[in-house]
């Protein structure tokens, strides 16, 4: 079989598939971590009605370069702490 490019990412030694997840940030009070917002649409078994769902998710930010309010994606990595094993991929959009 070949493999065709897609956005799922491999993590090398692992075999972990994993697709960068898109989020809110809503805080950065942490040194080096940022919680992100991410919400999904999933349809309700018996009413058939869409509803938002969400997780809180602590990232890796080394920089501090993300603030409250910015629109990221995040990457599954190695565990880098207790409650954080992804890390900010990249920043799309500024918080006005």
């Amino acid at each position: 079989m070949s493999e065709s490019a897609s956005p799922d990412t491999v993590s090398p030694g692992a075999k972990i598939v994993t697709r960068p997840l898109v989020g809110r940030v809503v805080s950065d009070k942490m040194n080096k971590t940022v919680t992100v917002l991410v919400e999904r649409r999933v349809k309700h078994p018996l009413y058939k009605k869409y509803i938002r769902r969400s997780t809180r998710i602590h990232a890796h930010d080394e920089v501090n370069a993300c603030n409250v309010g910015d629109a990221v994606s995040i990457v599954q990595c190695r565990p880098l702490s207790r409650t954080k094993a992804w890390r900010v991929q990249e920043i799309i959009a500024r918080a006005k």
